[in-house]
């Protein structure tokens, strides 16, 4: 188990385990880990909650890992959910995005949906128009989630739903539907010169942010620690009150994802 001391109170307990899970840890793995390997992992390095994203070949699998999960005393705090036009539309969503559902659904997860939609969704569209289609596809899934008891989470992954600003606005055009903003460091780059004003914009709405060192210049995906800008950006969110849950990133396909959780770990002690 890893412990995160700082030096003032507020960071030992915003960074204390329970107030942090692990993302991207199911696809990237160089070991292709079990659900009863990862979720063994998980416990063996304090976590006591995740978030699951997939890929195909895991949909089989996935209620299946929930239960193991459940049974060690591991939330599943969330589930991904990546919506294509050329698959995903109002009233037919694709038969992975079904799967995923039904899964949820037969389970009794109660989850996060982390969604984000493809750049296919707005092209040639005006800003007004694409509004209009990203609230009204956001309307539906938040009816079939609702349905789960599941909420919807709005997560940047780039392109115009990456943009927080367009992500606020789709919340408050639908102020029936209950969604929140997932924040994540390693889609950020191309925002760290307006990140403080997006973080004034957003906090009323944020559910929870994914760590990164960060980089103006990159890499992408960057251990925690070995950046020049992530600390002055965490600061920046408990200064405007954002205490978490914070995500510590996997993110690398061809590594060990448990040295990659352990590398991240070390590097928000060093902050």
């Amino acid at each position: 188990m890893f412990l995160i001391y700082c030096t003032q109170p507020r960071y030992e307990q915003v960074f204390a385990m329970d107030n942090l899970f692990a993302w991207c840890i199911v696809p990237f793995d160089s070991k292709e880990r079990s659900p009863e390997d990862r979720i063994e992992m998980l416990s063996k390095l304090g976590f006591n909650k995740y978030a699951y994203d997939w890929r195909q070949k895991h949909l089989t699998g996935m209620a299946t890992e929930w239960a193991i999960a459940e049974k060690n005393g591991i939330e599943v705090s969330a589930v991904w959910m990546w919506l294509d036009s050329e698959q995903d539309s109002i009233g037919s969503l694709s038969a992975s995005n079904e799967k995923v559902l039904t899964a949820i659904d037969e389970s009794g997860l109660k989850t996060q949906l982390w969604v984000s939609l493809h750049a296919n969704f707005f092209e040639a569209l005006s800003h007004e128009a694409a509004m209009n289609s990203g609230a009204k596809m956001i309307e539906y899934l938040c009816e079939r989630a609702d349905n789960l008891n599941v909420k919807v989470g709005l997560y940047n992954h780039g392109d115009w739903f990456g943009e927080v600003q367009n992500q606020i606005d789709i919340i408050m055009a639908l102020p029936n539907c209950d969604l929140g903003i997932i924040y994540n460091f390693h889609h950020a780059h191309h925002q760290l010169e307006s990140y403080k004003d997006i973080v004034d914009a957003m906090v009323p709405y944020l559910w929870a942010v994914n760590l990164n060192g960060m980089r103006k210049e990159g890499p992408k995906i960057l251990p925690i620690g070995q950046g020049d800008m992530e600390k002055q950006m965490i600061d920046i969110l408990l200064e405007k009150g954002f205490t978490g849950p914070f995500g510590i990133l996997g993110h690398i396909e061809d590594a060990d994802v448990e040295v990659v959780l352990k590398n991240n770990l070390k590097g928000l002690s060093k902050l």
